[in-house]
């Protein structure tokens, strides 16, 4: 979806408007040409922006956020490369029709229902959803099919060079061969247990890492369509009316190898029928004409996909193979041939059953999750906690008594009872006790929690933590002696030892990994290592902490291999495709940022400070 809604997005690799426009109104943010950019528009974009990402991470974006990752100069960046792409469509004189629009709406995939074809309630829901009205979303799409006609213009005809091509195969495609044994605690040797001393003294040099942490205690209340409708409770009865409703789209249409000739006039078409009937073949008039197969093949489709009327009922009430009598359509006089035919699949209510229900249950929640969100704002208003506003209104809330910033519990175990992707934890974590919080936006519902409590991070003495810190003292020994027994035999292997010989000492198995690419898992050999391999020369030696505590890898390099590059491959086509976005976007990029210095752009930074929050600091 965030291909459908978002416009023309291009890689600069410099930000260059330094200029400020002196001269600007109080509501003027940015000027691109003839172009203005008002502070409520770009406020609307930008409020629309930070609201997406925050349903993309199921928590909301705060402006601070937002400026710390730079979203607030990156949106700003791209609306002015978008209104510059739009001048230069006016000055072009480029234009596309309502029909050419609507036809790039109706083929959009992300609105077509289970039937495979444009659902109109689809697409009024997920452009509400985007913050779009119809008429503003037809608008932005026209848009954005102009400055793609621009930027392809510009594109045309790029080709990554060879060189690079080859150069990057080899490097993805360059595979090693190593062979390696593991050294674990049993190879550290007996370790005794430390005396007072030590202990204490170790304790004394890591004191940080057994403070106790901050916990706090929160309550919270989930109020969302998953929470409050649950599918199970829709009656046969009202999602069977549904279902009879939708009866014709919710099956598999049938669909048709069609293919078609289209002829001026109805006199040719007749006499090219008649020789079709004498046994000329229609691939074979297709040659005459000089027309493609792409010219003619419609390809395998469903009758509603047909533009014209007369060619989709001509082709839908022929038997495979035949060939129709001339169709007078819209676009000329037609020939239809009919290839394969795929019957279609006449839907049961049992097999939508379910899927119907949660739809009716998900538009009740909505209903009703609107509903509780008023009252519960006007609770919350009112005074109430949340968990008093959520017990009045019959709702569940929850309490954790205490949990870390990292989610867990005073025993260590992670918090069971907060719903996966809910980061209340973190945003508890920003406020504090008897601080109103604005409602998380979750699961298209809301979420309201209040911190009840704080327990400050503390030291924790010795005699509290002793076998916390005894066990990780001897991690720390054993880590110590493996990385010591290690190095010892990478010299070894670097003097012209063998690498059995050492395993045989150490009562250790040698195991291998073959062919392996960078990006490759052989099992049981961690990242670490095909990291390692890739920096070390063939027959070269190398050692690296293992996955599991207490692991430590020896290995040597066997083999190197370089594979030829294959230019017809599948992986090269792909890699080239990569590579040729790449250029597209420096290309499109320079190119816009020629057209913003030729046209003009100034920005007001105060009424822009303002929009984004900045001069609230």
């Amino acid at each position: 979806m965030a291909v459908v809604m978002g416009v023309l997005i291009i890689s600069f690799g410099i930000w260059g408007i330094a200029d400020i426009f002196r001269g600007f109104g109080q509501s003027t943010l940015a000027k691109i040409g003839h172009t203005d950019i008002s502070a409520e528009q770009f406020r609307q974009l930008y409020s629309e922006k930070l609201q997406q990402i925050g349903r993309q991470f199921g928590r909301p974006l705060t402006t601070d956020q937002a400026r710390a990752f730079g979203l607030d100069r990156q949106l700003l960046q791209q609306t002015i490369a978008e209104a510059a792409l739009d001048e230069e469509a006016r000055r072009l004189g480029l234009g596309q029709s309502d029909a050419e629009t609507m036809r790039m709406i109706f083929n959009d995939p992300n609105f077509k229902g289970v039937n495979g074809v444009f659902d109109p309630g689809r697409f009024q829901a997920m452009i509400r959803q985007f913050g779009y009205s119809e008429r503003r979303y037809v608008a932005d799409q026209r848009r954005v099919s102009l400055r793609r006609q621009i930027a392809g213009t510009i594109s045309a005809g790029l080709q990554p060079p060879n060189t690079l091509i080859d150069a990057l195969s080899r490097f993805q495609n360059e595979a090693r061969s190593i062979e390696y044994i593991k050294l674990d605690a049993a190879q550290a040797g007996t370790i005794d247990p430390p005396s007072p001393e030590t202990l204490a003294g170790y304790f004394d040099d890591h004191k940080t890492l057994f403070r106790a942490p901050e916990y706090r205690k929160i309550s919270f209340v989930v109020v969302n369509p998953e929470e409050v409708g649950k599918w199970t409770a829709v009656s046969d009865e009202d999602a069977k009316k549904l279902f009879e409703l939708r009866r014709d789209k919710l099956g598999t249409p049938e669909r048709r190898e069609v293919s078609q000739i289209i002829l001026p006039n109805a006199e040719e078409a007749l006499a090219a029928r008649n020789r079709i009937g004498s046994g000329l073949s229609f691939d074979d008039l297709a040659k005459e004409r000089g027309l493609t197969p792409s010219d003619v093949d419609l390809g395998m489709i469903a009758k509603s996909e047909i533009i014209d009327p007369a060619v989709a009922g001509a082709a839908f009430s022929l038997p495979s193979g035949d060939v129709s009598q001339p169709v007078q359509g819209k676009f000329g006089v037609a020939l239809v041939k009919i290839g394969k035919i795929e019957p279609g699949v006449e839907p049961t209510y049992e097999s939508v059953a379910s899927n119907l229900k949660k739809e009716i249950a998900a538009d009740r929640a909505r209903a009703s999750v609107s509903d509780l969100r008023d009252k519960m704002e006007d609770e919350r208003g009112g005074g109430a906690s949340v968990v008093e506003a959520a017990q009045k209104l019959g709702l569940t809330p929850v309490t954790i008594d205490a949990v870390d910033r990292s989610g867990r519990l005073p025993g260590g175990q992670l918090v069971t009872n907060v719903p996966p992707g809910l980061d209340v934890v973190s945003q508890a974590f920003t406020s504090d006790v008897g601080v109103d919080n604005d409602p998380i936006q979750f699961n298209g519902g809301y979420v309201w929690y209040d911190v009840l409590g704080i327990t400050p991070s503390r030291e924790r003495p010795l005699d509290e933590v002793k076998d916390q810190v005894e066990a990780r003292w001897r991690d720390d020994q054993i880590t110590s002696r493996l990385r010591t027994k290690a190095t010892e035999m990478v010299q070894k292997l670097d003097q012209g030892g063998s690498l059995a010989d050492d395993a045989a000492g150490a009562g250790l198995k040698v195991e291998a990994a073959s062919a392996f690419r960078r990006d490759g898992s052989p099992p049981g050999v961690p990242a670490s290592v095909i990291a390692a391999a890739f920096r070390t020369a063939k027959d070269g030696a190398g050692q690296v902490a293992g996955a599991a505590a207490g692991e430590w890898i020896v290995f040597r390099v066997t083999d190197i291999t370089v594979p030829p590059v294959d230019v017809a491959s599948d992986e090269m086509k792909k890699l080239k495709e990569t590579l040729l976005r790449g250029l597209t976007d420096e290309q499109v990029g320079q190119y816009v940022t020629k057209l913003e210095s030729d046209i003009g752009v100034s920005i007001n930074e105060a009424v822009f400070a303002q929009v984004t929050g900045a001069n609230n600091n």
